[in-house]
């Protein structure tokens, strides 16, 4: 082991939408964690990793903050509370145009009584026409928490994501690193598939079809005569006429959705793939454990 390697792992916590995805795939320069418009996109936490020199962020990327009105949704609750309980740092990310919220009072709560030390990442600067606001709203969050740091940037353009990670790497401890090197996420590459489907339908489709939705790789395997990739996916939602939306008329709302997740997967495991995709209903599986279960989500993490 290094003596000199260092590393952390720190949460990605906020209110739903704040961009904490988009922040998390921009400083691992590399897309791991979709994206959408949409609030509450990230459902169970996914790991990303960053390794620099001695230095190693290990990130988790938490579910939105907010009220559950599902099984799923205090599943994604849950994984935030106990994110935030096991980890070394925290990163709260807020937009730049909103004041202190609920959300941010709640989570300030959290990292009291952990005593966890927090940097600020103040997301969506761009979205400012007066700098004051930015000024304002600094002055408001440092008066509710000893903030380790203070970091203006926006996830779309990189602008002080540098500088965010400076100030992380200020918070890691000696003790080797927890990963490779060269290793990106701790997830699978059928979850990594399955979200690639999902953030299309996400994008795609509107109202709660999107949030009705949940993806299930049934095969992933490469073609010993080639270096294809044949990817079988199922996307099941809720009720027949949320199918019939996702399917499109003569199929073309799929077909959207399968070509542009085929397009991301090819970049991302570098090689051709051949998704095929099917559509089923499963009524109400948000609120149906054995069906969460089998979807992915830990039984335990329903349990009171």
């Amino acid at each position: 082991m290094n003596t000199n390697e260092k590393s952390a792992f720190i949460a990605l916590t906020g209110r739903p939408n704040v961009g904490k995805s988009s922040l998390l795939n921009c400083m691992l320069k590399q897309k791991i964690a979709i994206v959408s418009s949409k609030p509450q996109t990230t459902r169970t936490r996914i790991m990303g990793i960053l390794t620099e020199g001695e230095y190693q962020l290990v990130f988790i990327d938490t579910p939105g903050m907010h009220k559950p009105k599902t099984t799923l949704g205090q599943y994604m609750v849950r994984s935030i509370n106990e994110s935030v309980m096991g980890v070394d740092a925290c990163v709260l990310v807020v937009e730049a145009d909103k004041e202190v919220g609920k959300t941010e009072l709640m989570l300030i709560e959290k990292f009291k009584k952990s005593n966890t030390p927090v940097v600020l990442a103040i997301n969506k600067i761009d979205t400012l026409k007066d700098k004051e606001q930015l000024l304002e709203l600094i002055l408001s969050y440092s008066n509710l928490y000893n903030f380790e740091a203070v970091v203006p940037v926006c996830a779309i353009d990189s602008k002080g994501v540098d500088e965010l990670i400076d100030e992380l790497k200020k918070l890691c401890s000696e003790g080797g690193h927890f990963f490779e090197d060269d290793a990106l996420t701790d997830q699978p590459e059928k979850v990594l598939a399955a979200e690639m489907i999902r953030e299309k339908i996400l994008r795609l489709t509107d109202k709660e079809i999107p949030h009705g939705t949940a993806v299930v790789i049934e095969r992933m395997r490469t073609r010993e005569d080639s270096d294809i990739l044949d990817i079988d996916a199922t996307i099941y939602c809720e009720h027949s006429t949320h199918k019939g939306i996702i399917i499109g008329k003569g199929g073309s709302m799929l077909k959207k959705i399968s070509t542009y997740a085929r397009q991301d997967m090819e970049k991302f495991f570098d090689c051709k793939v051949n998704l095929q995709t099917w559509v089923k209903v499963k009524e109400d599986w948000r609120n149906r454990k054995a069906l969460l279960n089998n979807f992915g989500f830990n039984q335990k993490d329903f349990d009171n």
